[in-house]
């Protein structure tokens, strides 16, 4: 019997999403777990994966088209269990030069065969140790999961043990393996670009355009907006990671970017200032216990922000592979729901595209949002413990908090940054 494809439940609240791209057409094999089509929910946008192997018999539910929870938009047959039937919006058949052509396309697309890595089989005791991320990258890599250890919860194999097995056994791999692994290409299926809209155009606002068109607007109706501006000396920490940046990535493989120094900066003047991470219910103050870092990441299709939990209780490598996952998983459409609620505090980051500060508008409930503009050398005055003034080249980068002023006053507001700023410049901190 074919097997049905449901749309998913993404999340408690979530009733109903829409499919926005269909990654295979009826005809097409496809293997249990493969990414098989995009959907959008007013939380996330994913990728929904196959929920077995065989051929793509049927697509019942076209692009565009919004359905409920449990629908069944497809089904998968049994390899040559049944001829696949029309799609939802199938084109008309294509002409025999047409048809010829395609097989040639098919055949240059096929990866050839590779003689380091066979199929590898998994037991059902790898299946319970490993989500279906892990198994695909092993099966990717040609790596047998039995051989890897496990970290997680009961031995449990995440991602980044994966990862580290592949980059300390390169051998093992059927990918050249001379830098250090980029898990978002591993899970990324190739597609497309967008067609430009031209000027003139006149084209509809995508699902997640609509709901950030939507939240902005009701935060800047909501929250009384107030902003601040630091300049911070960056220059001790600029030297520090480009001393251990490559050492880092080789033991941990993740790359030492920038934001886990900003990050831990905010969470130590939140913990001196914890009304920064409350929120407003009704006339009450709500303090929260958990500090859970908002983490905008800019997507090509728009802006989402995934949350860092209990961030106050990782170390500078957590904070590192957190926020390097929760980014990877939002550019492949991996995050769930859950990964995108509970936020007490935002960081963003409009620096990485060369603006000096940005005046971020703040993330509902939260009462503010940290912007991190971009780090440029500029001349500073340097004063010595003799009191003494010189002028030296450094590395600069300007902070903004954006506050709700109804919550944060603008002494606080500058307290906080302060103790920020203090943080980074004299920066003393193990970073793994």
């Amino acid at each position: 019997m074919p097997t049905d494809i449901i749309m998913p439940q993404m999340g408690e609240s979530i009733v109903e999403g829409t499919i926005t791209k269909w990654l295979k057409k009826p005809g097409d094999k496809v293997q249990r777990d493969e990414p098989l089509f995009e959907i959008s929910t007013d939380k996330v946008d994913a990728e929904i994966p196959a929920p077995a192997s065989g051929v793509l018999q049927e697509i019942k539910v076209a692009e565009g088209t919004t359905v409920g929870v449990n629908t069944v938009v497809g089904t998968i047959a049994v390899d040559g269990e049944a001829a696949p039937a029309k799609a939802a919006q199938a084109p008309a058949p294509p002409a025999k030069e047409e048809k010829k052509e395609e097989k040639k396309l098919a055949a240059a697309a096929t990866p050839a065969p590779s003689s380091k890595a066979a199929p590898v089989q998994e037991s059902d005791d790898e299946e319970a140790r490993s989500s279906p991320l892990v198994r695909k990258i092993a099966r990717e890599h040609g790596v047998n999961l039995s051989q890897v250890p496990g970290t997680g919860l009961g031995g449990r194999i995440t991602k980044q043990d994966i990862m580290a097995f592949i980059e300390r056994a390169p051998s093992a791999t059927a990918v050249p393996s001379s830098s250090a692994p980029q898990p978002a290409t591993a899970s990324a299926p190739s597609r497309p670009p967008a067609p430009a809209a031209y000027p003139g155009d006149l084209v509809p606002m995508t699902n997640m355009r609509k709901i950030i068109a939507q939240r902005m607007s009701e935060s800047r109706r909501t929250s009384a907006h107030v902003h601040c501006m630091y300049e911070v000396d960056f220059t001790r920490i600029v030297t520090l990671r480009a001393k251990h940046k490559n050492a880092f990535e080789q033991r941990h493989g993740v790359r030492l970017t920038f934001m886990p120094f900003f990050v831990r900066a905010a969470i130590i003047a939140v913990q001196q200032w914890p009304i920064i991470n409350a929120s407003l219910e009704g006339d009450n103050i709500r303090y929260h216990r958990n500090i859970n870092v908002g983490i905008a990441v800019a997507l090509d299709w728009g802006l989402i922000v995934p949350v860092l939990k209990n961030a106050a209780d990782l170390n500078f490598l957590g904070l590192q592979r957190g926020i390097t996952d929760l980014g990877e998983r939002a550019r492949n459409k991996k995050l769930k729901p859950e990964d995108v609620e509970g936020s007490t505090f935002t960081v963003t980051n409009p620096g990485q595209f060369g603006a000096v500060f940005g005046l971020p508008i703040i993330n509902q409930p939260n009462a503010a949002i940290m912007g991190v503009g971009g780090i440029t050398k500029q001349p500073l005055v340097i004063t010595d413990k003799e009191g003494n003034d010189s002028i030296a080249i450094r590395s600069v980068v300007h902070l903004t908090l954006g506050y709700d002023h109804r919550l944060i006053d603008g002494a606080v507001a500058d307290q906080f940054m302060a103790l920020v700023k203090k943080s980074l410049e004299g920066w003393n901190e193990e970073i793994g």
